[in-house]
C-alpha cells in the first residue's frame, strides 16, 4: 500500500443481519470514515444470500460470500452444484462460512461435518478460498480439512480464537488466519499469543460485526469502522505500527480475495 494514511480491510462481517442492515448507509459512512476501505459481507444461508449480494452489487467497497454457517439447522441444505452458481458472481470471493462448531449442538453432528465437505468441495471446484468457522471442534476440522484437501482452495480461519497448536497446523496447509476484536479483550490471552505468532504475510483482521465489539467500544453493535482497534492491538502486541498492520492486513486479505480491488 502507497497510501499516506493506514488503510483497513474488514475480511469478515455480517452487514445483513438486522443489527446492521437496518442502518447500513450510516454503518458504511462511518467505516468509510476510518480508513476502511471495503469489507467482506459474510452470507450465513442460502436465504440470506440475495440480500447479500444485493448490497455488494449496490456498494463497490462490500463483497459477498457464498455459504451456510454450521449452527444454520432450520435453513435450505447447499449442495456443491448450488455452491457453484452463485460463486460464479464476480462480486462472490469467497465460500463460507462453513466449518464446525460443537459448542452449542451435540452429537449425532454428521450432518454438519457433511455440509463442510460439501463447501470444501465446492471451494476446490471453484477457485474461490474458504471462509472457516471451528469453534470447540478443531481436531474434526482439521481433520476434515485434510481429507477433502482443502488445501487446494486455501481460504482463512476466521475469528480465531483456538490453540498456537491448532493456528500451526491451519498455516501448515496454507491458510490464512484472521484476528477479531476478541484479541483486545483482557482475558484473551491464547488469542493475543497467537496473534504475535501469526507470520506477516498470513494475517487477516476482521470484526465479526455486529458482534464481538473491541475495547473500547464494548457494550456497542459492533460494525465495521471499529477494525482499526483490532489493528492497534496487534500493533502493541508485536510492536509493529498500527499503519504497518492496517496496510499489510489489506494487502493480505487481497491476495486471498483475489476478486477484491481497491
Amino acid at each position: 500500500m502507497t497510501n499516506a494514511a493506514p488503510v483497513y480491510i474488514d475480511s469478515h462481517c455480517h452487514l445483513s443481519l438486522p443489527e446492521l442492515a437496518s442502518d447500513i448507509d450510516a454503518v458504511l459512512a462511518r467505516m468509510r470514515a476510518q480508513g476502511v476501505l471495503a469489507a467482506v459481507n459474510v452470507c450465513t444461508t442460502l436465504e440470506e444470500f440475495p440480500r447479500v449480494l444485493a448490497l455488494a452489487e449496490r456498494e463497490p467497497d462490500i463483497y459477498a460470500s457464498a455459504g451456510v454457517h454450521p449452527d444454520s439447522r432450520d435453513c435450505q441444505e447447499p449442495d456443491v452444484a448450488a455452491l457453484l452458481t452463485l460463486a460464479t458472481h464476480p462480486r462472490v470471493v469467497a465460500i463460507g462460512e462453513t466449518g464446525l462448531d460443537y459448542f452449542r449442538l451435540q452429537e449425532p453432528l454428521e450432518w454438519q461435518r457433511e455440509r463442510f465437505r460439501v463447501h470444501i468441495r465446492a471451494a476446490c471446484t471453484s477457485g474461490l478460498p474458504l471462509i472457516i468457522h471451528t469453534r470447540a471442534a478443531a481436531a474434526d476440522t482439521l481433520r476434515i480439512m485434510r481429507e477433502e484437501n482443502a488445501a487446494q482452495a486455501g481460504g482463512v480461519m476466521h475469528c480465531f480464537t483456538e490453540t498456537l497448536e491448532v493456528a500451526r497446523a491451519a498455516l501448515d496447509l496454507g491458510f490464512y488466519i484472521s484476528i477479531s476484536g476478541i484479541v483486545t479483550f483482557k482475558n484473551a490471552q491464547e488469542v493475543q499469543q497467537v496473534a504475535k505468532f501469526i507470520p506477516r504475510d498470513r494475517l487477516l483482521i476482521e470484526t465479526d460485526a455486529p458482534y464481538l465489539a473491541p475495547v473500547p467500544m464494548r457494550g456497542r453493535t459492533n460494525e465495521p469502522a471499529f477494525v482499526p482497534h483490532v489493528a492497534g492491538r496487534i500493533a502493541e502486541l508485536t510492536g509493529r505500527s498500527q499503519d504497518d498492520i492496517g496496510d499489510r492486513c489489506s494487502i493480505n486479505t487481497c491476495n486471498l480475495f483475489n476478486r477484491i480491488s481497491l
